[in-house]
């Protein structure tokens, strides 16, 4: 499947601009990490993309979050790499490869970047930096769905924290304005 698809799939599956937004964060992240890693940043780009497919499908149910996603893709041309790591975001299966790691700590990292901005004395993602992300970071109240002990299971990569948020940060400001931050 091509980026091309794939967005339009995203456009199609999803009216909320928020959640488009979302799936467009996480992608940059996942291509980003992916670089640093040596890895596909197609394949991790697509997957970052397509995560959250059948979010508003099964936001009512979210036991059924990702087996949406995998119906809608089984008959179009999709790694099945790439569906094991959407459920494993998910929990649906046990992470265990880079790719699963890697999107089960962008995934709520990237909430936390969006909530931090909105923060900022500026509310301008391009003005935020490491520092003011980690301030944030260990207040326990800020962003509570952003699951700290999820993002921190970046380890599982053998990746530092901090070059993780460093690298996710550095990803969604290069889409600064596809995210209206």
């Amino acid at each position: 499947m091509k980026r091309e698809e794939a967005f339009q799939l995203v456009q199609k599956h999803l009216k909320n601009k928020n959640l488009i937004k979302h799936s467009l964060a996480v992608e940059a992240c996942m291509r980003a990490v992916a670089e640093r890693l040596n890895k596909d940043v197609q394949k991790w780009g697509l997957t970052g993309l397509l995560h959250d497919l059948d979010y508003e499908m099964t936001e009512k149910s979210p036991e059924r979050h990702t087996d949406e996603t995998v119906n809608i893709l089984k008959d179009e041309d999709v790694d099945p790499e790439i569906l094991r790591t959407i459920q494993a975001h998910a929990g649906k299966v046990s992470c265990e490869s880079e790719m699963e790691w890697a999107i089960y700590s962008i995934d709520p990292l990237t909430g936390l970047i969006v909530a931090a901005t909105l923060m900022h004395p500026s509310k301008k993602l391009k003005e935020v930096d490491l520092d003011f992300i980690k301030r944030r970071y260990k207040e326990k109240s800020f962003a509570r769905g952003a699951k700290r002990e999820d993002i921190e299971q970046i380890k599982n990569i053998g990746m530092d924290l901090d070059e993780f948020i460093s690298i996710c940060l550095k990803a969604m400001q290069g889409i600064h304005k596809e995210l209206g931050l």
